[in-house]
Order: structure tokens, then C-alpha cells, then sequence
């Protein structure tokens, strides 16, 4: 069930605190734009109880660490386009506090870190280097990228971004959604989630772009990998919608030949994860695709125009759905 939000907070922001690395940058812009903001800037680590009792608005990725309270807040602006950080977990975001996401188009960024790693899948790049700091003559047939088959797994603007970038370098790409629809014509096919399990066995990459929901979660799970034939996974939306603990037993099975990885089900990963010093294993600390000031701000005052006219904001969050 939808939880009810009202259709404005009580009052019209005027007292923000903005958790995030890039406060000063966006407190910059934000108050060039609107004077009359009172803002408020920390790292998520140093928000306070005190900052969260004066503000009426929070800008951040997820719930600061010390809140076991939003105080007065009575709008939360994430600055992803996930939410999962404020609806999962111990301590939800409380109903009645209204909850929108960034605009930001996170999907070309996102896009060229997936194309990147296929390319280093796919040329060998980390036995190459592996060689070439041996002082070891390498020589290796590498096939080409153009003709492997691709399925993206989440067709919404991170997956059609990918699509297309995968389209253009001769891939063949079909599409799994809730829906089994897209529009985007990148997708030589498109299907539902139900038809994972027939459709992985075809695959040589699996990307993966799909919100944290009780809809996703555990979607890749066990037995859909025991189904892949040496593909390559690649994800890029919520480490909860693997079963991360089944990826070590892939790789050594030949389920996948190699795994690209910039979500966890614990951030950051623990140093004890077997994930770590796996050579088939490309990680990055969930960097693929970075929120940026200028369009941080643009989104958040999209929503402060759309409040002012009463209207509720088009990023609004159905905590339904959980997107």
C-alpha cells in the first residue's frame, strides 16, 4: 500500500540541511539561485540532532547516521535516484515526511562504466597487466565484443542509456522489466522478470539496473545464476538484488566467467568479503554513477517551484513502489 504523504510540507523550505560530501558546492549554488534559504552544511556523519530539530528540509543520499529522529524535517530531497536508503532497513523514513529524488539522468554515466568493463572483460585487460608486470610475452586470440548478446536487467532510463551504448558497439541487447515493455528501440527484445531463468543461459553479459525493492530483492538469486553459461555479471543497481554469497560458487562452477560489481549488500564492502581478492572480480566502491551540484540543485528546486504552486513535485517517491 501506497503511504499518504501530504501534498506540501507545512511550510515552504526554508531552513536546510544538506548531508552530503558536496555541501559546500550545492549550499553555493542553491543560495545563488534562492536567497532565502537558510542552509546548513555537514558530511552525513556529522548531522546532528540539533541540525535535524531547526531544519524543515534535508537534502541527502540516505538517513544520517545519528537520526533516530528527522526532527522537524517535513521534506527529504535525495540526491540519488535510489531511495533505498531512506525506505529500507531498521528506521524507514517516517510517514507524513514527503520524499523526493534527484533528476538527475544517472544513465550515460552508468552506461560507459558497464561498456568500460565489458571492453576490460572482454580484451583481457587484468591478465595483460597481470603479464606485463611479470615482464611476461602474453600473446592471446581476443574476440571481439561486437555480436555477444546482452541482458539488461531494469529498462528504465539507466537501462535504455545502456542499451543504446551497448547497441552501438554491435552488441545484441534484450530487455527485462516488471512489464516486459520499454519503447526503447535499442532493445532487440524485451520480456518480463519471469522469464529470467530461460533468458540467462543465452546471455554473455547480465547488467543489472534495478532498484532496491521487496519486488527485487534476491531476483538474481542462486539458482538464476546456475542457469548462466559463462557470462559475465554486471551491477549496477542494488547489491540486494543478487545473492552475493552465491557469486564466489558462479565463478568457480563457470556459472559466470567474471563479475563487475559497484553495489553491495553491505556498503562498503567488508574487507573479509572473498570478493575482494578474486581476480575475476572487478569492484568499484559504488562510484558508477555520481551525483553531480548542478543537477542536484536543478532537481531540488524544480520540487521548491512545484511546491510553491501546491503542486506535488513530479520526482515525488511512490514509497509504494519504492521508486
Amino acid at each position: 500500500m501506497t503511504t499518504t504523504v501530504p501534498l506540501a510540507p507545512p511550510v515552504m523550505p526554508q531552513r536546510v540541511v544538506i548531508g552530503h560530501a558536496m555541501h559546500p558546492q550545492l549550499a553555493e549554488v542553491l543560495l545563488k539561485r534562492r536567497p532565502s534559504l537558510v542552509i546548513r552544511g555537514r558530511l552525513p556523519g556529522d548531522v546532528t540532532t540539533e541540525d535535524l530539530t531547526w531544519a524543515d528540509t534535508y537534502i541527502g543520499f540516505r538517513r544520517p547516521p545519528a537520526a533516530a529522529s528527522m526532527g522537524s524535517v517535513r521534506w527529504v530531497h535525495s540526491t540519488g535516484a535510489g531511495v533505498d536508503g531512506w525506505l529500507m532497513g531498521d528506521q524507514p523514513l517516517e510517514a507524513g515526511i514527503l520524499l523526493t529524488r534527484s533528476s538527475e539522468s544517472f544513465g550515460p554515466a552508468i552506461a560507459e562504466w558497464a561498456l568500460a568493463r565489458v571492453f576490460a572483460f572482454q580484451q583481457e585487460v587484468v591478465p595483460l597487466l597481470d603479464a606485463q608486470r611479470a615482464g611476461r610475452w602474453a600473446p592471446r586470440d581476443v574476440p571481439r565484443v561486437a555480436g555477444t548478446r546482452a541482458l539488461i536487467v531494469g529498462t528504465g532510463d539507466i537501462g535504455r542509456a545502456m542499451a543504446r551504448l551497448f547497441a552501438a558497439v554491435g552488441m545484441t541487447v534484450r530487455g527485462v522489466s516488471r512489464s516486459g515493455t520499454s519503447g526503447e528501440p535499442a532493445f532487440t527484445s524485451m520480456h518480463r522478470l519471469d522469464a529470467l531463468p530461460e533468458l540467462v543461459g543465452d546471455a554473455d553479459w547480465i547488467a543489472l539496473v534495478l532498484p532496491d525493492t521487496p519486488d527485487t530483492r534476491g531476483v538474481i538469486s542462486r539458482e538464476i545464476l546456475a542457469r548462466c553459461r559463462n557470462a559475465v555479471l554486471l551491477n549496477a543497481g542494488r547489491g540486494s538484488v543478487v545473492d552475493e554469497s552465491a557469486i564466489p560458487e558462479a565463478l568457480d562452477q563457470g556459472w559466470l566467467r567474471g563479475a563487475a560489481l559497484d553495489v553491495f549488500t553491505v556498503e562498503p564492502l567488508p574487507s573479509h568479503s572473498p570478493l575482494w581478492r578474486d581476480p575475476r572480480v572487478l569492484i568499484s566502491p559504488h562510484s558508477s554513477g555520481p551525483s553531480t551540484v548542478d543537477a542536484t540543485a536543478d532537481g531540488f528546486l524544480e520540487c521548491v517551484d512545484a511546491l510553491a504552486r501546491g503542486e506535488l513535485p513530479r520526482w515525488t517517491i511512490d514509497r509504494g513502489r519504492g521508486y
